[in-house]
């Protein structure tokens, strides 16, 4: 249920213009720490404020994004500010509440190959220690896992079924128009660094910006590789899904699933 009153302007006319809202292990971290050095752009003081899909905030019927707001300078008042938190796609209550907040509101996003997606998801949360099931068994007992947080997504077993890209998409495009969203794939930042900057300043209105490129942010390491059993099987329940996602943006996929990537910089 949304607030009945969400105190969106308490300053008379400040809004955060553009949120990098996923897709988390899809290369999230690089994107902020380019964005960070755009003399234009300002970033929240810290990476993933975590505001829109905060349930207890939003349980109040009377919401202020006060606090939210001391996560940004706010000197200058010309400069484009944004910020970066990768569930927002992915959790299902917040492009209403960033369309109810700034109904102009800008979003990045960038996807990765969802099987890979999900071994990197999975080998973050082993290593945080909040996963001890083997990625096959986490695989086979998502479903399971995942239905004991309903009516809300699972914010740390969802290795699979953040990789369901189109109705997240679907569900901002619904509110957001889709010249206010930019999706790119993580291959493109990984690749083509400068060129995908270029394009993401043009679509958020910020001069061109050289970038650094060794200023990425590199991803946990493996202890082991995603064996071909394991891909076999994510692949076969994600295939359905990157055809499908081909079809809504017109883009060709085939290499997610002809051969697994290399170990990228994606946070």
């Amino acid at each position: 249920m949304m607030p009945r009153n969400v105190d969106n302007n308490p300053a008379g006319r400040e809004r955060i213009d553009f949120v990098i809202g996923g897709t988390q292990k899809g290369g999230t971290s690089a994107l902020d720490q380019y964005l960070r050095l755009h003399p234009d752009l300002c970033m929240a003081h810290r990476k993933e404020p975590h505001f829109f899909d905060n349930e207890e905030v939003f349980a109040s019927q009377s919401v202020s994004v006060t606090p939210y707001h001391a996560n940004f300078d706010w000197t200058d008042p010309e400069r484009i500010r944004g910020e970066a938190t990768p569930i927002y796609m992915y959790w299902s209550s917040t492009p209403r509440r960033i369309w109810q907040y700034n109904p102009s509101m800008k979003w990045i996003l960038i996807l990765r190959n969802p099987i890979e997606r999900a071994y990197s998801h999975w080998n973050m949360e082993t290593q945080r220690n909040a996963e001890r099931l083997p990625f096959f068994a986490a695989i086979e007992q998502e479903r399971a896992r995942v239905r004991t947080h309903l009516p809300h997504q699972h914010r740390r077993h969802s290795y699979i079924d953040r990789g369901y890209y189109c109705e997240q998409i679907r569900r901002i495009w619904h509110l957001f128009s889709q010249e206010r969203t930019l999706i790119l794939r993580n291959e493109e930042l990984r690749r083509q660094p400068q060129a995908t900057i270029h394009k993401i300043c043009d679509f958020l209105g910020a001069a061109r910006m050289r970038i650094d490129v060794s200023l990425t942010a590199h991803e946990l390491p493996y202890k082991s590789a995603m064996t071909s059993h394991e891909r076999q099987l994510v692949q076969a329940i994600l295939e359905p899904e990157i055809h499908a996602l081909e079809r809504l943006l017109g883009w060709d996929c085939s290499g997610w699933l002809r051969e697994p990537e290399r170990s990228v910089a994606a946070g």
